[in-house]
């Protein structure tokens, strides 16, 4: 069954119609039946085009408000029988069976429907699809002798076949039987997916839970160049869909295509800069920030990026979470950038960025008022499996805040430390940062010593220490770091709080004078 396969009838049930009237009608006019049921059967009479009805084939009606209506061995007899075998071909006409060659199908819009919050269990459970996956596996199964179709997109490319080469050639059935079950892989994954956020009485819990058996599905956005390295292989998927602004889902208007670690980096800056309500700008070298402030406008929140370490900015990803406007394009085409991404670009902050030949410009909508799903799981391989957690969405309660050192904070001490615990909130631990108001002044960033961590941020600071407030991601083992950090000109700390030696830490701020803050929440981030 190698040979190219000639299409003479054809089954065509699906949810989404796009292209399916043009598509069919040429099916028709190069004489191939076509039999249909449900709404595909009316849309396709309601143009003209000649159907066969599944319950003229089956002899039964559709039943049980159109949950029964292909589970019939008329159908399925059709499409799983083996053309080259002849007992298969003998029992199709023994009980009056015409095989298929065409199977056209794609399935309910589970994952559109459930992501609707609006959605109850009631709704959800009659947009899981029975008799389509079953169609589509079936096809699939018997590629052989059956082509299956499951993508719109694909409709030109099986057309030009049957007319050009006289039918679907055996490459390209393997091809969509390959692409058939992927599609239902992913909505099996996306029905486990909801099912495991449900509680004992079916209501949604907001959390995606841990079942059992891990199932995990995404579709290749595209091959990539190479991994974090030339000699690795690497390749970009997107997860199920999702209401939050995701790089999967962002466009690119400018530039060449991304980089296995463009893509590391750039979500490093996606997953930061939508932590600012106001407008803000955060540059990631290494997905570690290098640079971050918030402002009145891009541009200005850009420089004030640009003043923490001008020198690791280079070649960074910037990330804005409002319209780039011309004069903050301007500011970023001063110095290399790998990346921007942001919400909205004007017309003429596109023209000024489309200079810079090297920069790749993202679009992401929703960066200025993110809507955060807590449902999508943190997945990394680790040990020949997989590491599961639910995302670090909690930056910070006010009712864990506690002043510990005699001194209490002033407003803008307060003001300062909330947005440096931000930033280390996405620093890679041992994280220590320092921030003035609401710019970010140094980074200490992934040492295996928390104090080394507080030395490197000094060290690093393009500009003054003095004055600035510090947060720690974790808590202070020994009052070392304090020290190193009174020394430099702090004036206020904030951190989880939690170590044996709290006491020992509390009295050395109270030494030098400094205000501390403990939250009560740590942040992590290997």
């Amino acid at each position: 069954m190698k040979a190219p396969l000639p299409v003479s009838r054809a089954l065509v049930s699906v949810w989404d119609k796009t292209g399916l009237v043009p598509f069919c009608r040429s099916l028709v006019e190069m004489g191939i039946e076509i039999v249909s049921s449900g709404g595909t059967s009316r849309a396709l009479q309601e143009a003209g085009i000649q159907v066969t009805l599944v319950s003229e084939v089956t002899g039964f009606p559709e039943i049980l408000d159109g949950r029964v209506k292909t589970l019939n061995p008329r159908i399925h007899g059709g499409i799983l029988a083996r053309k080259d075998v002849p007992g298969h071909m003998n029992q199709l006409q023994e009980h009056g069976i015409a095989p298929f060659d065409l199977v056209v199908v794609n399935l309910y819009p589970f994952e559109k429907t459930v992501d609707k919050a609006e959605t109850t269990l009631e709704q959800a459970l009659e947009m899981i699809d029975i008799g389509g996956p079953a169609m589509v596996r079936a096809a699939a199964k018997n590629y052989p002798s059956v082509a299956v179709v499951v993508n719109p997109d694909r409709y030109g490319a099986v057309l030009d076949e049957i007319t050009n080469e006289v039918g679907i050639s055996f490459a390209t059935r393997l091809a969509l039987s390959r692409e058939a079950f992927t599609h239902t892989c992913l909505y099996d994954s996306a029905v486990s997916s909801y099912l495991s956020g449900l509680d004992e009485e079916g209501n949604r819990t907001g959390e995606a839970g841990f079942p059992d058996t891990l199932i995990m599905g995404g579709s290749k956005i595209q091959d990539l160049r190479y991994g974090e390295n030339p000699h690795q292989q690497a390749a970009f998927y997107a997860g199920p869909g999702t209401t939050e602004p995701v790089l999967a889902g962002a466009e690119q208007l400018w530039g060449k295509e991304l980089s296995y670690n463009n893509i590391l980096d750039t979500d490093a800056a996606v997953q930061l800069i939508m932590e600012f309500d106001k407008p803000a700008c955060v540059i990631i070298k290494h997905t570690n920030p290098c640079g971050a402030a918030v402002s009145d406008s891009p541009a200005q929140a850009h420089r004030m990026a640009m003043l923490t370490d001008p020198v690791s900015a280079f070649g960074g990803i910037v990330g804005f979470n409002r319209e780039v406007d011309r004069e903050a394009a301007g500011e970023v085409a001063r110095v290399f950038t790998e990346v921007i991404v942001a919400p909205a670009y004007s017309t003429g902050a596109l023209d000024v960025l489309k200079t810079k030949k090297n920069l790749r410009i993202l679009l992401l909508p929703g960066l200025d008022k993110p809507d955060f799903d807590p449902t999508i799981p943190f997945v990394r391989s680790a040990g020949g499996g997989f590491l599961v957690q639910g995302r670090d969405l909690l930056t910070l309660n006010e009712d864990s805040l506690k002043v510990v050192s005699k001194r209490q904070p002033t407003g803008e001490e307060m003001a300062s430390m909330r947005f440096a615990w931000i930033i280390a909130k996405h620093v890679k631990s041992n994280a220590i940062v320092y921030a003035a108001d609401a710019q970010l002044v140094g980074v200490g960033a992934g040492q295996m010593s928390r104090v080394d961590s507080a030395k490197i941020g000094i060290m690093r600071a393009n500009l003054l220490i003095k004055g600035t407030v510090l947060a720690s991601d974790a808590f202070f083992p020994f009052r070392d770091g304090i020290d190193a950090a009174a020394e430099a000109g702090v004036t206020a700390l904030i951190q989880p709080g939690g170590s044996v030696r709290d006491e020992e830490i509390i009295q050395a701020a109270d030494e030098h004078g400094l205000a501390m803050v403990f939250t009560g929440i740590r942040h992590f981030r290997h």
